[in-house]
């Protein structure tokens, strides 16, 4: 069979091929139906030639955008010196140097006291590898995860993740697994709003000192500083500092997730600084790649009691995105992202929030940095005891629908699939920022339109 000739054709062309030949578990390309061409900087362009701005970014994997110089620079490097592509775990000076620039990005007190394991290239397999230190250091078997957590799609990751529709069909998964409620203000767990989080810490302290809580002493706890795929939803400072207290005065590792958030992307370098906390473990993929395949694990050396060989992956040796990992993090503190990401976090957060006031249905703007969700509620239904409207998912995929029309990608998430998510690159500027919000505003009056809202 002869191989197709793909530059002379279309968005409906590749796509007809992928639904002929890819899996029915194929996610993006049905709410975001283009085929790639090429891509910088925030921009990429599709086979019909037509420019969007992406501000889905990899899901968050890139900081600096598409084809960013440095990354460029890095392949370039890397190819010309012939140094070998894939070495399993054995090390080479391009890994000594990115484990040098990786260490010297987090808090000294942190790193001084800290391992490091490479695991597979997904995030998902960097907590699979979290969770078997923990619970090959303190001898427990049980793992307590948080309501709206996601941690990945593998068997044991999703175990642990709030979402529960993927889980429908899946029997048998990992047990000894227990949900904690996570504060979200909005739609609060215990109807009480902002201050949910109080409720929530003193929850958790209770449970674990109840002999009669029908929960063994766990193996660890682990937690997103900022809720990703549950809705963009960013803990409350103090909340974290008494998980951290508390899971420290019991003696337990906390593991901290930070796939998403790390490197920049919550306007520091690691989410969890912003509560001047420490995890017990640091799960590191997307961005720390600088846009290739890679995944750590980062951990109090007090923990490293696993047997070698106890977490292996063929591809933990990708000299390639070491290169480029290294490249991103430099660039990311040489020009002050993390800083950059907080001050257009705080003016994007600023114009939904007078946005929210001209249109009806916005119910509520959160984030932290350039990590911001939009909760999509519906108006003419009546609001619960703490004014908290219901989802409206419908409304929400059309307003993602009208973005796309207009030339801008963003993703759709959250509870009921409801709220939707930007996640741009680091690189944006305030200008671009403008134009996604003015994009998002004409989305949103059309589609409220749609809906009889206006």
């Amino acid at each position: 069979m002869k191989a197709p000739v793909f530059a002379h054709i279309g968005n409906q062309d590749l796509l007809a091929m992928q639904e002929k030949r890819e899996s029915n578990a194929r996610s993006y390309p049905r709410r975001l139906p283009l085929a790639i061409k090429r891509a910088e900087g925030i921009y990429i362009t599709d086979m019909n030639g037509k420019q969007y701005i992406d501000c889905l970014a990899g899901a968050g994997t890139l900081a600096l955008g598409h084809n960013h110089e440095v990354i460029r620079e890095a392949i370039e490097k890397v190819l010309q010196a012939y140094v070998p592509l894939h070495t399993l775990d054995l090390t080479t000076p391009i890994k000594e140097a990115f484990i040098d620039e990786l260490f010297a990005s987090l808090p000294s007190s942190f790193a001084e006291k800290s391992k490091i394991h490479f695991c597979g290239p997904t995030g998902a397999d960097a907590v699979e590898a979290a969770l078997k230190l923990v619970k090959t250091a303190t001898g427990n078997r049980t793992i307590l995860s948080f309501q709206g957590g996601y941690h990945g799609s593998t068997h044991g990751t999703l175990s642990i993740s709030g979402t529960t529709n993927p889980k429908k069909r899946i029997h048998a998964l990992v047990p000894d697994t227990h949900f904690l409620p996570y504060p979200y203000a909005y739609r609060c767990p215990f109807g009480i709003g902002a201050e949910g989080h109080r409720i929530s810490s003193t929850y958790i302290e209770y449970l674990l000192d109840d002999p009669e809580s029908g929960i063994v002493s766990p193996a660890g706890i682990i937690v997103e500083v900022v809720q990703g795929e549950g809705g963009s939803i960013p803990a409350p400072i103090e909340w974290l500092r008494e998980l951290r207290r508390i899971t420290k005065e019991r003696n337990i590792p906390l593991i901290i997730d930070e796939v998403q958030t790390g490197i920049g992307r919550t306007g520091k370098m690691f989410a969890f600084e912003h509560a001047g906390i420490e995890p017990d473990v640091l799960v590191l993929s997307k961005a720390i790649g600088g846009s290739l395949p890679l995944s750590v694990v980062l951990y109090d050396r007090s923990l490293d009691q696993w047997e070698p060989g106890a977490h292996i992956g063929t591809f933990r040796g990708n000299q390639m995105a070491m290169a480029t990992g290294k490249a991103t993090i430099q660039f990311v503190k040489e020009h002050h992202l993390p800083e950059h990401a907080h001050e257009l976090g705080q003016y994007a957060m600023g114009q939904l929030k007078q946005m929210q006031k001209q249109v009806s249905s916005i119910g509520d703007v959160r984030g932290r940095g350039l990590m911001i969700g939009i909760e999509i509620i519906d108006p003419t239904k009546q609001p619960n005891a703490i004014g908290s409207y219901p989802a409206h998912p419908e409304l929400a995929k059309k307003i993602q629908q009208e973005c796309f029309n207009r030339g801008l990608i963003l993703e759709v998430g959250g509870r009921f699939s409801s709220v939707i998510r930007l996640l741009p690159p680091l690189i944006i500027s305030k200008e671009q920022i403008g134009d996604v919000l003015q994009r998002f505003y004409e989305a949103v009056i059309n589609a409220e339109s749609y809906f009889g809202l206006r």
